[in-house]
């Protein structure tokens, strides 16, 4: 079946969880790339660090495809996914329960459940086996932290516990049932898996676009915190990466990749021009934490890389 533009769509699916370095910003940047880039090359999609799923649900809304691919090693996030594709209305259940109970409750008392439900979610995912009722419960207490714990966050210790403290969201939204049910929708065709980037060559080939967006190379040592699980992402591994990612262009397959741009520290740092020399490199603007300050927030350049002209 060749790639077509999606018209009637009721909801437009959107990521259902925050998640740090989602690509929110960069959309319009990316979305330039294979809406007016491509053209019709491609009537497969990979996204094997696919996190929040920004241009995955885009991609999503706007066309048909053969065949899509995401993964992620991130196993609380992919079992999520497959709830929500194969038990979203047992989810949604789950999620207005935890809302009713949650919003009402002063601050003391949502304290107290909240750091319930985390013991409760830390118990479960460190768990050998989960039950298929065992899935929706983990699943609905991974939105609801994400959804009420301290800047969406999700960070675990070296143990692989949840240990993210609770925010102070006035009347947060931890049951957007329409928007569920939209992703379910959207994701009933999609493979889902739990793993290394490397598993999605079995994918990969000639007919696929696929956007790498993985762990960035952290700018400066105070922003490489234990974030998505026990293991970081170093150098040795972006250069891993650049090899897989070059071979995937052997195959054929059409790829952009983001990162951050470290000559936003260092003007010297030439890391990634040289690891992706082949390729085409294009420095976008985002607004992202660059330090452990606030007040740091501020304009930054990160990196499209392509293997074709932009």
């Amino acid at each position: 079946m060749k790639m077509t533009k999606e018209h009637n769509i009721s909801v437009v699916a959107h990521p259902f969880v925050k998640w740090v370095g989602g690509k929110g910003q960069l959309l319009n940047e990316i979305q330039k790339i294979y809406s007016t880039g491509l053209g019709t090359k491609w009537t497969k999609y990979a996204e094997p660090f696919v996190g929040g799923g920004a241009v995955l649900f885009d991609v999503l809304n706007k066309y048909r495809l053969d065949a899509v691919y995401i993964s992620d090693i991130n196993k609380d996030l992919i079992l999520t996914y497959n709830v929500i594709r194969d038990s979203v209305q047992k989810l949604v259940k789950k999620l207005q329960c935890l809302q009713d109970d949650f919003i009402p409750l002063s601050l003391e008392d949502r304290k107290i459940y909240y750091y319930a439900k985390r013991e409760r979610f830390n118990v479960l995912k460190l768990k050998n086996t989960l039950t298929a009722s065992n899935m929706i419960e983990c699943a609905s207490l991974f939105i609801f932290l994400n959804k009420t714990c301290f800047n969406g966050l999700y960070r675990v210790n070296r143990n692989g516990e949840h240990n993210v403290p609770m925010g102070l969201y006035k009347k947060p939204t931890i049951c957007d049932s329409a928007n569920l049910f939209s992703v379910s929708e959207k994701l009933q065709n999609v493979q889902i898996v739990c793993g290394d980037y490397r598993q999605s060559q079995r994918f990969i080939d000639k007919k696929t676009f696929v956007y790498f967006d993985p762990p960035y190379r952290p700018l400066s040592t105070t922003s490489n915190f234990t974030s998505y699980t026990q293991d970081g992402f170093n150098d040795v591994q972006q250069k891993e990466l650049a090899t897989f990612i070059n071979e995937m262009s052997e195959l054929g397959a059409l790829i952009v990749a983001s990162n951050s741009d470290p000559k936003n520290i260092n003007s010297d740092d030439h890391f990634f021009d040289r690891l992706y020399a082949a390729h085409n490199i294009k420095r976008v603007t985002a607004t992202r934490m660059i330090n452990c300050d606030s007040s740091a927030r501020g304009q930054i350049k990160e990196l499209l890389i392509t293997n074709f002209s932009m």
